[in-house]
């Protein structure tokens, strides 16, 4: 690596570097050229090619190419295959022909640019290499410094904070060679992200070892997680890892709530919250209006309150329905409270995750705690932020990171009582350093606008056309070259694009420090426990009584 703060990498270092192929021509779109590569030096789609450039400086720049297209152009005749039997190798060196030398591919690549350390950012050269320019793999040291979308350390002033790197993996086409794959993290909390896949394919796996990453010595984060599966409480276990420990003796937390420690206070709810949990008729919502605005404003009501706000206000029997919807929904109900089990203060710390199982909850109210909560922290982090801290109880003076797994429950492409906060947050939430990450299976379930305003994308196996298509329409950063990609792709393997990194790349995401809690069930195992459990159960129905005792009587064979 340089040193000198003019480049990443110079023409001489990159000339030690394996050529890969030579121009041939400009590509049909623009910034696009094709190159020729032999098979036995071929790339393959999403590897990185450099070459020397001259901009007009005093000396030529490195640009940095990415491959996108690769097709054969010439290889053996089918002809010398026609008996499976006979090695063609064998056939082409009998007919005169060179049996490894015939292979030839017509390669297409993006050109990526070089980097430019007066605007601290990669510049497109706007000029295509020129034809017979030859082409190197570009170096692995050079790739790790160049993807994140953060000024490369050889670039930083001296005393410029680390800018909180993510380890997520390894570039997935390096077999021989481990190139570092990190993500800036205030990158990824400041855009939102979403992390999409197929089921099975490495979410919740991926997502947890972001989180990993959060919560190491270097960026101590305060991250909520809404986990409506329990696939999360393994997390804890960073708290006594080796590799969370800090040189200052710090350790991250971890607090895992379980749904019976879930509640909501009434006095969080609004008045949209309420007629969604009670729906009234237009006539009771009109008796709930009146008794919301007699309440709002209170620190804390009860359901009985309510009530007696509803008849305060229509004495004549108007309210006798509602209060008997308040009665059933709120009065019975473990999950709504009058008094805050739920504290901010106590869930959001920095160096902490707070994991909220919400695996016993139905998918409302779900909905409702993410949007009471996501509210509340908004309001927090405004009120340290730009406003006067009194506003709210518990002003929040750090920035916040939320995750939603299996985010189309809380953010449908339909209603929700938490879609309009989550959308004001990924519109908002940079200002105030509150961000989301949005876990799904489903994209095409996704409210589209809060999928687009995601700024890094994670985007793991995906079949499905519609999910597919939902990430053309609504992932800015996701080109023909990203969707290309998703079907072929295998467990653990993602494409990370958007604004996290200056151009997708292909990662293998690394191994957790924690135990994964979310593997599939094992049904086959399932079911033979299940069978022999059955067998030495003794039967609960209770036998028939008969004259002799027994269960058939004489004994005899029915």
């Amino acid at each position: 690596m340089s040193n000198d703060k003019t480049t990443v990498v110079d023409a001489a270092e990159l000339a030690a570097e394996p050529v890969v192929g030579t121009v041939v021509e400009p590509g049909d779109e623009v910034g696009e050229f094709v190159f020729a590569a032999p098979d036995g030096q071929a790339v393959s789609t999403g590897e990185f090619v450099a070459y020397s450039q001259s901009t007009g400086g005093n000396s030529d720049e490195v640009v940095l190419a990415r491959v996108s297209d690769r097709e054969r152009e010439a290889g053996l005749p089918a002809s010398f295959m026609t008996d499976p039997d006979v090695d063609a190798g064998r056939v082409a060196t009998a007919l005169g022909a060179e049996a490894d030398g015939g292979e030839l591919y017509r390669i297409t690549a993006e050109v990526i640019g070089y980097y430019d350390p007066g605007f601290e950012s990669f510049r497109n050269p706007r000029q295509l290499p020129d034809t017979g320019t030859r082409l190197h793999r570009a170096p692995g040291e050079m790739l790790e410094v160049v993807i994140p979308n953060v000024t490369p350390p050889g670039f930083r002033e001296e005393g410029d904070p680390d800018p909180g790197m993510a380890w997520m993996g390894r570039l997935l086409n390096r077999a021989d060679e481990k190139v570092t794959i990190e993500l800036p993290v205030n990158e990824v909390a400041a855009t939102h992200l979403a992390i999409l896949a197929s089921t099975g394919s490495g979410k919740s796996y991926t997502a947890s070892v972001l989180l990993e990453e959060m919560l190491k010595p270097a960026t101590r984060a305060a991250v909520l997680v809404f986990d409506p599966h329990g696939e999360y409480d393994s997390l804890d276990q960073m708290c006594d890892h080796p590799a969370f420990e800090g040189t200052d003796g710090y350790r991250p937390s971890a607090e895992i709530r379980k749904p019976d420690q879930l509640s909501v206070k009434l006095a969080d709810l609004t008045y949209a919250d309420l007629r969604s949990i009670l729906n009234p008729t237009e006539r009771m919502a009109s008796v709930l209006s009146d008794a919301y605005d007699d309440l709002r404003g209170e620190d804390a009501f009860t359901a009985n309150d309510l009530e007696q706000a509803c008849h305060r206000n229509h004495p004549d029997g108007e309210a006798s329905g509602l209060k008997w919807r308040i009665n059933r929904n709120l009065q019975q109900s473990d999950f709504f409270d009058a008094y805050d089990r739920l504290d901010l203060d106590a869930l959001v710390n920095p160096g902490q995750v707070t994991v909220l199982r919400m695996d016993g909850l139905s998918r409302r109210d779900q909905q409702v705690m993410a949007a009471v909560l996501l509210r509340k922290l908004y309001k927090a982090r405004e009120a340290a932020v730009v406003g006067d801290p009194d506003d709210v109880r518990t002003p929040i003076e750090h920035p916040v990171f939320t995750l939603f797994e299996e985010a189309h429950r809380f953010a449908p492409d339909g209603d929700s009582q938490a879609l309009s906060i989550i959308r004001q947050v990924n519109s908002e939430g940079r200002k105030f350093g509150i961000g989301t990450g949005l876990i799904s299976q489903r994209p095409s379930k996704l409210d589209q606008t809060v999928l687009s305003q995601c700024g890094t994308q994670i985007t793991m196996q995906i079949k499905n056309p519609n999910d597919q298509q939902a990430i053309r329409d609504s992932v800015e950063g996701a080109g023909v070259a990203v969707l290309d990609e998703l079907p072929g792709l295998t467990k653990g393997q993602a494409v990370i694009s958007g604004g996290a990194v200056n151009t997708p790349v292909l990662t293998k995401i690394r191994e957790r420090h924690t135990e994964h809690d979310a593997e599939n069930l094992k049904a086959d195992q399932l079911w033979r426990e299940a069978y022999d459990d059955a067998q030495y159960t003794p039967s609960r129905s209770a036998p028939a009584d008969t004259d002799d005792g027994s269960v058939f009587g004489s004994g005899e064979e029915l």
